[in-house]
């Protein structure tokens, strides 16, 4: 078993707190579907509208807090919805817009260690711009003092959206070298879980923009890298555990959506 039993136990609170305070919390949206509802029952009507709803801010309720949880006992810091920085060097901008530039037209391929020296040699180069980049989903410091800043999304990302992805990845490398130009910094998308599976995610999507062995984890690489070999298995079985623990509650809350 990769995780702690005190990690374990962080994992079960934070699910346990996250379904009831959505079941306490959840309003459903007053669209009425009259056809859907007759075929299927408000009762499933409703799970299919929690579940919609539970999605938009899974990565928020549950991924950040339970990454936190498992990363608590490998790293020296570990911290959820952080920033990056406020600073970035009008030469960093620039060396960041040719960098996808180049990308976009295909002529480089993503090489993040080169990338990173680029923005480094410029990062604290003519006039210093305060910025608001996006904030960092899991912002993680090992005992080493390097840096690993996560930024989590969905499980099939759009695929027009991996240039802003790797603009903002960037931008987070430029804000902490403004800080610390000797700072040893890691940017990366993670994505929680792969919903091909059996099958190997989809990776050649990203592959233009994002250099894949040091930009991405998926599923198993994200969660392992977080909580050690082993942890993403865990994981799976907390999960399961927690859904069978509070099925009678689940239950109780959607019965009342029966159609009479």
């Amino acid at each position: 078993m990769a995780l702690t039993q005190q990690q374990i136990q962080q994992v079960e609170t934070v699910l346990r707190s996250s379904l009831r305070h959505k079941f306490q919390n959840y309003n459903p949206e007053p669209a009425v579907m009259p056809f859907h509802t007759r075929l299927l029952g408000q009762d499933r009507m409703a799970l299919f509208s929690f579940i919609h709803s539970l999605n938009t801010n899974f990565g928020t309720s549950i991924f950040e807090p339970v990454a936190l949880a498992l990363a608590s006992t490998k790293f020296k810091e570990a911290k959820s919805q952080a920033t990056a920085g406020i600073n970035i060097s009008e030469s960093a901008q620039r060396v960041i817009q040719d960098i996808m530039d180049d990308l976009t037209a295909a002529t480089i391929n993503p090489v993040k260690s080169n990338e990173i020296e680029k923005i480094r040699e410029v990062c604290q180069s003519g006039k210093m711009r305060t910025v608001k980049p996006t904030k960092v989903d899991v912002w993680l410091k090992s005992h080493d003092d390097e840096l690993f800043l996560f930024d989590i999304k969905t499980a099939k990302p759009n695929k027009g959206g991996f240039k802003e992805f790797k603009r903002t990845l960037l931008e987070w490398t430029a804000c902490v070298l403004a800080n610390d130009p000797k700072a040893i910094v890691n940017s990366l998308i993670a994505i929680p879980y792969n919903p091909y599976e059996p099958k190997p995610y989809s990776r050649w999507t990203m592959a233009g923009m994002l250099d894949l062995d040091n930009e991405l984890k998926v599923a198993a690489e994200f969660w392992d890298f977080l909580g050690g070999q082993g942890a993403y298995t865990d994981l799976l079985d907390i999960f399961e555990r927690i859904g069978l623990e509070l099925r009678p509650e689940i239950d109780n809350y959607f019965e009342k959506y029966n159609r009479k």
